[in-house]
């Protein structure tokens, strides 16, 4: 996949927001591939962690934001602890979360939930779940 960055896809408000509601410095992942090859969830995901990393570093807020990734990951750490450089990937796919999120914009409507499907689930995955994907 080829992505020509302009200034007309660079979107320097984008890199600013993920950067203040995180509270991390992405811009010094060195995408040695550690986060990717360690997290449990990258065969589900659009981009691995450290694709979704470059696309924040180059302000590519529509693939980001239309990605599954941030929804995906587990938040289990594995990447932040294995990073060379200490970044916190989960708390910048947190913000990628609430970015949406800030819109009122559930990525899963409880609503829709078959009741089949609810009475078999344990409530505090459902309640861990809603926190999460849910405004």
């Amino acid at each position: 996949m080829t992505i020509l960055i302009t200034d007309k896809t660079y979107d320097k408000e984008f890199v600013k927001k993920i950067e203040e509601i995180s509270g991390e410095n992405f811009h010094q992942c060195m995408q040695c591939g550690t986060c990717s090859s360690g997290c449990p969830m990258n065969e589900s995901m659009d981009f691995p962690p450290r694709k979704t990393m470059l696309l924040c570093h180059f302000g590519l807020r529509d693939l980001v934001m239309e990605a599954n990734t941030a929804w995906i990951c587990a938040t289990c750490n594995t990447c932040y602890v294995r990073c060379p450089r200490g970044i916190d990937i989960p708390r910048v796919m947190e913000a990628i979360r609430q970015l949406t999120l800030r819109k009122n914009i559930n990525y899963i409507e409880p609503q829709k939930i078959p009741e089949k499907v609810l009475g078999q689930l344990p409530q505090i995955a459902l309640v861990s779940c809603f926190r999460k994907h849910t405004s």
